[in-house]
């Protein structure tokens, strides 16, 4: 194995990344609000940029999706426990004590196995709880002649909220999980330029060279 930069994140990755964040982040702002914790914002253009917000995440989810299947980055989402222990025990003990990170990123496997288990837990279960009763909310009116409305609508409320509050604490443990170990900088650098330091095998290594040169830095 060699240790070379390698363009592991392409543009349309990247922009899906940070724009994800900022939708998220503003509807986490506005959804707070909606449900009485601050009053920064009125409450009507809360509920519009609410709105707004969630549709556009909703566009980016599906062109995300199609995007991964095209591409075949999928790949990088199926978990594995190979490894899985070794890497859940360095992020509980091993990372206070100072322990080298266990995985080393490879060319066809840039997510470590509980980074895999956690982003395919978003995108099957979190990510469509929040899509499915937010839709639901919105659409309320169309519905609410339903046997029982009311204790739907609750129920679809409490769902929407709690999938929310687990979304708002992956994003914190992503933030604080970029503080440690190396440097904020050398994590958040890959997701700006799309290059990280990854394991290449000679074969590997000798397909970049030959037939994607631009992926790959020159020593």
């Amino acid at each position: 194995m060699a240790e070379r930069y390698v363009k592991v994140y392409p543009r349309f990755e990247r922009f899906w990344h940070w724009s994800q964040m900022v939708l998220i982040l503003v509807l986490l702002f506005t959804g707070l609000g909606l449900n009485g914790l601050h009053d920064i914002v009125p409450f009507g253009p809360a509920v519009m940029a609410h709105i707004v917000a969630a549709g556009l995440l909703i566009l980016l989810w599906i062109f995300a999706i199609f995007w991964h299947f095209t591409t075949g980055t999928w790949v990088h989402y199926v978990p594995t426990g190979q490894g899985l222990l070794r890497v859940a025990r360095f992020y509980v003990y091993g990372i206070f004590k100072g322990e080298k990170h266990p995985f080393r990123k490879a060319y066809w496997r840039k997510h470590n196995p509980l980074q895999a288990l956690t982003y395919l837990a978003l995108k099957l279960i979190l990510f469509p709880a929040v899509w499915i009763t937010g839709v639901l909310a919105l659409t309320y009116n169309f519905w609410e002649t339903a046997p029982e409305a009311t204790f739907w609508a609750g129920l679809v409320s409490n769902i929407h909220l709690l999938a929310a509050y687990a979304i708002a604490a992956f994003v914190i443990a992503h933030v604080y999980l970029l503080t440690v170990g190396h440097s904020f900088r050398e994590h958040v650098r890959p997701m700006i330029t799309g290059f990280d330091k990854i394991d290449l095998t000679p074969e590997e290594e000798a397909y970049l060279q030959a037939d994607e040169p631009a992926r790959i830095r020159p020593r």
